[in-house]
């Protein structure tokens, strides 16, 4: 990912403050800065594969990441990022969403301009962009979509019947997916699914009929564990569809 400094729009990136959060756990200290955008959202071309999603969720405070991408595992990661500009910046920074994979000077973080406008104190968000990079603080948090259960989409590359490939949406908590795997009916087996890149999984010549799945997950704790999901994707799914699921994740 590519990243600009620029000031013209900046007056349009700030936002209202964050609610204070508990600082129970330790941080880690990096570097962030932010990428240029004309509208001050994130990127549907993101490494996550997530499109236009990843432009848009959690009100468009998303970041690229680099260490934390994990080859894909870190996508729908939460974290609280503070810079430590104190004159310049709020303490309670911004929550954001990783949705893409980005590398800058000693960064871990490049922000949407979003979000990056998003840690500064009022009227002061022209002045923290004008620096470009900042030095900050950040914590892994829990992901909250409140009203969402985990959607599974059809990615748009899919085709029907051949070739699958779904995304996650709406992974809450502090959850990686390690693994995901397709139930085949006819013969009574799970059936592993391929990371194509970032959070896209996919699979050649797909079970037929309603869609089974199920997913291996690593909590906060570091415990995994698999989720199911009956007869989430339907027998006649749709590329660039999301499908709804009653697995909520925490």
């Amino acid at each position: 990912m590519g990243f600009a400094f620029k000031y013209g729009y900046s007056l349009l990136c700030i936002m209202a403050l964050l609610p204070a959060i508990s600082y129970s756990q330790d941080y880690t200290f990096s570097r962030a800065t932010y990428y240029g955008s004309p509208d001050c959202l994130g990127t549907p071309s993101g490494a996550c594969g997530f499109g236009e999603y990843g432009r848009t969720v959690n009100d468009a405070n998303v970041a690229g990441v680099s260490r934390l991408y994990k080859n894909g595992t870190g996508c729908g990661g939460c974290y609280q990022v503070r810079c430590k500009a104190p004159n310049l910046c709020t303490d309670d920074g911004v929550n954001v969403v990783v949705t893409d994979y980005g590398e800058g000077d000693k960064t871990d973080f490049i922000l949407s301009p979003r979000a990056y406008a998003r840690m500064a104190r009022p009227n002061m968000a022209v002045e923290l962009i004008a620096y470009g990079v900042v030095d900050v603080e950040f914590r892994r948090i829990p992901c909250r979509y409140s009203g969402y259960n985990l959607m599974f989409k059809v990615h748009e590359h899919s085709r029907f019947p051949d070739y699958l490939a779904i995304i996650l949406l709406y992974q809450a908590g502090q959850n990686e997916i390690l693994a995901v795997e397709l139930w085949q009916e006819d013969c009574k087996e799970w059936r592993g699914m391929r990371r194509a890149y970032g959070a896209v999984w996919d699979m050649p010549n797909p079970p037929k009929g309603a869609i089974t799945l199920r997913f291996q997950v690593s909590g906060s704790a570091g415990v995994a564990y698999w989720a199911q999901a009956a007869n989430v994707i339907p027998s006649d799914w749709k590329a660039g569809i999301a499908y709804d699921s009653t697995v909520q994740l925490s």
